[in-house]
């Protein structure tokens, strides 16, 4: 929706005549494919959201009601559709982007439906919450301080934590060769899915506060979060592809790749070329004693050396038996993280490199994070051991203990 088409707008909110003047609407009627409600400013649409979610009441009510008659096909949802549909319904927007302002040429599609996971692999414990709500890790922020030390025990057991980051390895490399002009996200989507429960491992995105997919696929000028759909790779588009995967033993193993696809032009590939060797400057730094806070600068230099930004709204994370948890390990120069690197934390490294500023927000599904300029980003991530003299690369390619730059590993 143009500036011009919501002026002809009147704000939602009850008692209020004001003009819409931007596009600000309500995500929750979108998400029940409702027309849109649009309020005049954020502090409006607050103080009168009491009254305007019984708006939403009344939505679920009714489709509640329709879903108890009988339907030759389920009702649409507004953002997905089934694998037979006609090729033209499955390439149509979703109901939040109909009036949605994108920053770059990107466009959703909608998606197949959710993907099953047998009842014999092992869930998290947002895998069946209602809203996705990872209680564990709720718990764990109110009650832990300190970040958590693996022993050899918990690390290196059977299906222990090495082995859910080797099969999170496993299932990226298997996904990354399918990478062409013509495959579609969803696509991926499926490949991932079925390589995780080949393993017997969870896909841990899967229902994580209600993420709908089992892999993060990110293209061009999307940073992270990025949800699989029934949109076709482009020749020339960069793909980030983000894997997790919960074992047997209950720990996730977290990394992602960034691939050119096609004939990526040479800003593209430079791009690619330096988040990969941002992440690399950041591990070089990770041994005991080392700051946190220090690996961000390290990952600074490298951008903007290359005239490139750093993402500053999303961090690494510590994981093991919670998919995120302390630390938190900034990207950026001259951030406020606390703690020193201890032999036995484990933690990821993910820094976004975008090619314009560092500006990010979020699309309406309330997932996928885009640049503000619509410029392109890129991102690596490994999941770290620290250990006595430096680090181990739970996550690393087959006979690469160092990261090591080679174009021929992420051209499809």
């Amino acid at each position: 929706m143009t500036l011009t088409e919501a002026a002809k707008k009147i704000c939602a909110s009850q008692g209020c005549d004001k003009a819409v003047t931007s596009n600000l609407a309500c995500p929750k009627c979108s998400q029940l494919g409702l027309s849109p409600a649009y309020f005049c400013s954020q502090d409006c649409f607050k103080s009168n959201y009491s009254a305007h979610k019984q708006v939403h009441s009344l939505a679920k009510q009714i489709i509640a009601a329709q879903g108890t008659q009988h339907r030759k096909t389920p009702p649409r949802d507004g953002v997905s559709c089934g694998l037979d549909a006609p090729e033209d319904e499955k390439l149509c927007l979703p109901e939040w982007a109909k009036n949605f302002s994108f920053s770059g040429p990107l466009r959703p599609c909608l998606y197949s439906p959710q993907r099953q996971v047998p009842a014999s692999i092992r869930r998290p414990d947002y895998a069946n919450d209602p809203a996705g709500v990872s209680y564990s890790e709720q718990r764990d922020k109110t009650s832990h301080n300190n970040i958590r030390i693996y022993t050899s025990k918990e690390l290196d057991g059977e299906t222990g934590l090495r082995h859910a980051c080797r099969m999170g390895r496993e299932v990226l490399d298997v996904a990354g060769k399918a990478l062409r002009p013509g495959v579609t996200t969803d696509e991926i989507d499926r490949i991932v899915h079925e390589a995780c429960v080949e393993r017997d491992c969870y896909p841990s995105p899967l229902n994580y506060y209600n993420f709908p997919r089992s892999v993060c696929t990110s293209v061009n000028e999307v940073i992270c979060h990025g949800i699989p759909d029934y949109r076709e790779i482009q020749d020339g588009d960069i793909v980030n592809l983000d894997v997790t995967t919960y074992n047997r033993g209950g720990y996730h193993g977290d990394l992602n790749e960034t691939f050119c696809v096609g004939n990526v032009d040479d800003e593209g590939r430079k791009l690619v070329e330096t988040s990969f060797n941002c992440l690399g400057a950041a591990l070089a730094l990770i041994k005991p004693g080392t700051l946190y806070r220090d690996l961000g600068t390290a990952i600074h230099k490298v951008a903007q050396s290359s005239k490139c930004s750093v993402v500053r709204t999303y961090c690494g994370h510590g994981i093991g038996s919670l998919f995120h948890t302390i630390p938190n390990v900034p990207h950026y120069h001259k951030n406020k993280a606390k703690g020193v690197i201890k032999a036995g934390h484990v933690f990821t490294v993910e820094p976004m490199i975008n090619l314009g500023n560092p500006g990010d927000f979020t699309w309406g599904d309330n997932w996928t994070a885009s640049t503000t300029d619509g410029k392109r980003s890129a991102q690596f991530e490994h999941t770290i051991l620290v250990t006595e003299d430096g680090y181990d690369i739970l996550t690393a390619r087959e006979n690469e203990p160092v990261m090591t730059w080679n174009p021929d590993l992420i051209n499809r």
